[in-house]
């Protein structure tokens, strides 16, 4: 194995040169659990944290590692290492942190491919999928739908789902696989090219973990049987884990998502909608909100049916959520700056008294 192997780049390697960090070793985090972290090299896994400095200095989520960042470290005794820096991201999959107002989770980094996972049975949800596509185009990574499980309904249905989704979602790229029959894994397979970094995105028992056992040609994720009841596999991904494939090529594995909050993504929301926002050149206002104002032209396809409804329904509400996190994001900011300044002037109370 090599660094390219692992997805080390030309501008990686000019940044290590540029900032001063050839004394450290360079590695990529493969795994990440509670403040501690798995990093590899070509030779070899370490187990570490970061340095004190990088710990009290961060500011949001963004400032500590995630699966698929590059990291300079050093190693203090036998698989044992420190993190003193974060290589600059080029990518980073996130998503609205699950009960935290105005927080980001970030899913992995260093993406680029999404695979979206999602079963064709009773899991099928084009609106979920147009979430998946919105976090991929917010984060400038190429999306691709893989749609599981097709041994599960009848050759017309699938056909039948595929035709919705095109009409849908545009030209995104769909392959088809069969867990039970195995077919279709040669042409996820064949689009995995060395070096390049994939992700795996859906929800919990669409196959992930199945296809990812497939694609490494080992049972790299153990997995269960399908339940009669719901046609799902009782395996589920506890933890996200970045895996290199023998053939070339790097995956990560993630946990199912029940929910795929939106964050600040306005251009990931204009590229996932931009036929329906399209329409919105012709309103008869320019700050139409699309919502009752006559002369709005999106209503008018609507109403037309040049524009899906659901498609329309879907927009607006993830727009809302775009918006409420953005309010949510301003509102925690002020709070952090006001805790900050209280933080200081006690500090500087506490230094005037001392020399007083």
């Amino acid at each position: 194995m090599t660094y390219e192997d692992l997805g080390y780049s030309k501008s990686l390697q000019a940044h290590r040169q540029t900032e001063n960090l050839m004394a450290f070793e360079v590695g990529r985090v493969i795994a990440e659990h509670r403040e501690r972290y798995t990093i590899k090299t070509p030779e070899k896994e370490y187990d570490s944290e970061l340095i004190g400095k990088l710990r009290f200095t961060a500011e949001s989520r963004h400032d500590f590692p995630a699966v698929g960042d590059w990291v300079a470290f050093s190693e203090y005794d036998e698989g044992k290492a420190l993190i003193h820096e974060i290589y600059p991201r080029h990518s980073s999959i996130e998503r609205k942190a699950v009960g935290k107002s105005g927080q980001v989770q970030i899913i992995a980094t260093n993406i680029d491919v999404g695979l979206i996972v999602q079963a064709v049975n009773r899991d099928f949800n084009i609106n979920r999928l147009e979430r998946y596509l919105t976090i991929c185009h917010a984060s400038k990574v190429e999306p691709i739908i893989v749609l599981s499980k097709i041994d599960l309904v009848q050759h017309s249905d699938l056909q039948d789902l595929i035709t919705q989704i095109t009409k849908r979602l545009g030209n995104t790229p769909i392959i088809t696989v069969s867990n039970q029959q195995l077919n279709g894994y040669s042409a996820v397979q064949a689009l995995i090219e060395k070096g390049r970094t994939y992700c795996l995105l859906g929800s919990s028992g669409v196959g992930k973990s199945t296809l990812l056992n497939h694609l490494s040609g080992e049972e790299k994720m153990k997995t269960g049987a399908i339940s009669d009841s719901v046609n799902k596999g009782k395996h589920t991904t506890s933890h996200r884990e970045l895996i290199v494939l023998e053939g070339g090529g790097i995956l990560i594995d993630n946990p199912g998502m029940r929910e795929v909050g939106i964050t600040d993504t306005s251009a990931g929301l204009e590229a996932t909608f931009d036929t329906l926002l399209g329409y919105a050149a012709h309103c008869r206002y320019k700050d139409c909100t699309h919502l009752h104002e006559k002369g709005c032209a999106i209503i008018a396809a609507v109403e037309s049916g040049e524009i899906e409804e659901a498609a329309y329904h879907n927009f607006q509400k993830m727009e809302r959520e775009r918006e409420h996190f953005e309010s949510s994001l301003q509102e925690r900011r002020k709070k952090d700056r006001e805790q900050g300044k209280l933080y200081k002037s006690i500090q500087e109370q506490k230094r005037k008294a001392k020399y007083s």
